[in-house]
């Protein structure tokens, strides 16, 4: 039975990952398809260094602020999973193109937004779009290209991720910086536009389609409870600490329990009855999925809330410009970009434990950046930091990409894109948790009238939990199946 199909070419043998994609993929496939990964990753980040410029030109209160980030995080957490089985159904590049041209479209009206309720539609728009494109990047890639190939394309998307993140805020710095037609900060979000366009064009000409076998109808029922749940869990994460965990949150928290085990319910039934449930459940019988997955949530833990209070650090406690602390995040991605595109090479020699290593050279680089960091205090150059953000960056660019190849390397092709939408859940929900944790860290110890000494304090309180992410990253690793070289 083949479970995959594809306009390109015939289908091939049963069982094979990608069942009609040319034998040979164009050199632009890849490079188009991580665009959007790219995209919609930095659109996360960059939005950080526009908030002091755009506070002050829409006269926005604190609430709308914070909206305009928790409004795209929550929006594309939460939609996610339905946006990888859509794909599934409907076909992933059609998906991916249909999100792409909504999030030019949501772009755009961040870019002209004249008050800040507008300006936080957008973004929720931008988050809804994001989560309907982002499912088809993995699934795409693990259909169009095999064997070999697809543990290089893995580790491409690893890298395209992590610039995104770690090169977000540079990019930023450098538009605002820039003033481009006094575009200030709506600049940050009409680039998008052209890069945008350019990403639609060539995937009409070049991507393949590829989708689920059959005619599978969309689990609404299932739909409707996944989306309530992510709500319980992710809405909480993101709005407790603002609000002092007040009992809603916890209410919250039990609701989100309670959603799951009805939707894995859910799912049951349908599976049994020989329906198309949103997420196959089967899926998590495979131990090298779940313990991936695991592993996937408690490495992006470490991520967002890292880049969060090195960026508090630099600009509030150090008084950094934008453009400034985004140059000392290059460092990061110097060690990242070397890492990276050597990952396939070292996850040849050390199998499951490349993963391990790097969060052990992430706990090295943390603990360089904390002991720099206590002995700068609130004086000395910043610059001294540089080699500890390069080691840290390091061990990240090992881990990201075999960690995306570990959770989808024995997935039914037919279910590529559902589980790459639940692996990026997993993505935003470690996200979301570790933005949750590390703020009631540095806020308490930064306490209610900080200066720069705090700052520093709180900082390192911070690296604390950082370092204990990666330790617990290096040890849920060893619960990885090994692989035929036993490593």
């Amino acid at each position: 039975m083949t479970t995959e199909t594809n306009r390109s070419a015939p289908a091939s043998s049963p069982g094979a990952p990608a069942a009609a994609t040319p034998a040979v993929p164009h050199r632009l496939i890849l490079p188009t398809v991580l665009a959007g990964v790219f995209i919609t990753t930095l659109d996360f980040f960059i939005v950080n260094v526009a908030i002091p410029s755009l506070q002050t030109d829409l006269h926005a209160g604190a609430s709308a602020i914070e909206w305009v980030v928790a409004g795209f995080g929550l929006a594309y957490g939460v939609g996610l999973i339905t946006g990888g089985r859509l794909g599934d159904l409907f076909g992933r590049r059609r998906m991916f193109l249909l999100g792409m041209g909504l999030f030019t479209i949501a772009s755009l009206l961040c870019g002209v937004a004249q008050t800040s309720e507008f300006l936080v539609f957008s973004r929720v728009l931008q988050g809804l779009a994001a989560a309907l494109l982002a499912p088809q990047v993995l699934a795409l890639l693990g259909t169009i290209f095999t064997g070999p190939a697809r543990l290089k394309v893995f580790a491409g998307y690893g890298l395209a991720m992590g610039l995104a993140a770690v090169f977000g805020q540079l990019i930023g710095g450098l538009l605002i910086e820039a003033d481009i037609a006094g575009l200030d900060w709506r600049a940050c979000f009409l680039v998008n536009l052209p890069i945008c366009l350019l990403i639609m064009a060539l995937t009409v000409k070049l991507v393949p389609e590829s989708k689920a076998e059959g005619k599978p109808k969309l689990d609404f029922l299932g739909v409707g409870v996944i989306t309530l749940a992510l709500v319980a869990l992710v809405l909480p994460l993101i709005e407790g600490r603002e609000k002092g965990w007040p009992a809603w949150t916890w209410g919250c928290f039990a609701a989100f329990a309670v959603l799951l085990a009805v939707f894995v319910g859910v799912e049951r039934s349908i599976a049994a009855r020989g329906g198309s449930p949103l997420v196959n459940i089967a899926m998590f019988k495979d131990r090298a999925f779940v313990v991936g997955l695991g592993c996937q949530l408690v490495f992006w833990m470490g991520q967002a809330s890292f880049f969060l209070v090195l960026a508090l650090y630099m600009q509030a406690g150090r008084g950094l410009s934008a453009l400034e602390a985004g140059l000392l995040f290059a460092a990061i991605g110097a060690g990242y970009m070397y890492t990276s595109m050597n990952a396939t090479k070292f996850a040849a020699k050390l199998g499951r434990q490349v993963i391990a290593v790097g969060a052990v050279i992430m706990a090295v680089g943390l603990i360089v950046i904390g002991i720099t960091a206590a002995q700068l205090g609130d004086g000395g150059h910043t610059a001294w930091l540089i080699p500890g953000l390069a080691i840290d960056g390091a061990g990240m660019g090992l881990a990201v990409a075999p960690l995306a190849s570990t959770v989808l390397a024995r997935v039914n092709p037919q279910y590529a894109g559902s589980a790459s939408g639940v692996l990026t859940t997993g993505l935003q929900i470690g996200n979301s948790i570790g933005v949750a944790i590390i703020g009631v860290i540095f806020y308490n110890a930064l306490g209610d009238h900080p200066v720069a000494s705090t700052y520093a304090h709180a900082f390192d309180m911070g690296i604390y939990f950082l370092v204990g992410v990666a330790a617990a990253l290096a040890l849920l690793v060893q619960a990885l199946p090994r692989t035929n070289a036993g490593k």
